[in-house]
């Protein structure tokens, strides 16, 4: 059985909306393009090592048809590892809509969110989920995730769509390596699901340093 990996760009308010341009995602959200200014070598080269291994991309409509736009007219080679990765590996899309699958390789799955993702899991090593924050969500919700790389930049936006949106289970996660930071404060955080569900106890407790012995 293959891993599906969800990988996200996100503030520190935690909204993950429009990252790459303006007219990703522009209704009613003025800050299209915010990861731009913060990008920097560290971060490209940790957001290339991220994608070592893909062999399938799982992606929501919309961000399906920002890349359907745009990876297909771009030129692969040593120069530009992503467009190669993109262009060959297959796409699963996951839309109630009837999208353009003109792009190579490209796949519409069936309206069985779970049993489709659980089959593509089974028949490829490592999926990558990038972008497509509703799918995400789905994927949050269902517990339909076996990684979660999330770059953490170090703005506040206050409005848009945020990685977690108020839907989720329950959920533990494990660090796989310690947190990175890059020169303009970008924090890179990998997670991976863990077994289980978050625990509870008390602070006061004398077990945790702060309990009263009177």
């Amino acid at each position: 059985m293959g891993l599906i990996h969800i990988e996200l760009f996100a503030t520190l308010d935690l909204v993950g909306q429009a990252p790459g341009g303006p007219d990703e995602d522009p209704v009613g959200f003025p800050f299209g393009g915010w990861q731009a200014p913060l990008m920097n070598d560290v971060t490209g080269a940790q957001i290339g090592a991220a994608y070592e291994g893909t062999d399938a991309l799982l992606l929501g409509r919309r961000t399906y048809d920002i890349f359907a736009a745009f990876w297909p007219h771009q030129q692969g080679g040593e120069d530009n590892p992503m467009a190669t990765l993109f262009n060959s590996v297959p796409k699963y899309v996951a839309s109630r809509g009837r999208p353009d699958l003109s792009w190579a390789g490209s796949t519409l799955l069936g309206p069985d969110l779970g049993a489709a993702v659980r089959e593509i899991r089974d028949r490829h090593e490592h999926v990558r989920v990038v972008g497509s924050l509703n799918l995400v969500q789905s994927l949050l919700r269902e517990k339909l995730f076996d990684r979660l790389d999330l770059w953490v930049h170090p703005i506040v936006l206050g409005v848009g769509k945020k990685v977690f949106d108020g839907g989720e289970v329950p959920t533990n996660v494990t660090l796989l390596e310690p947190p990175v930071a890059s020169p303009k404060g970008t924090v890179y955080l990998r997670y991976g699901l863990a077994d289980g569900v978050p625990a509870t106890g008390d602070m006061t407790a004398p077990d945790r340093g702060t309990g009263r012995e009177d």
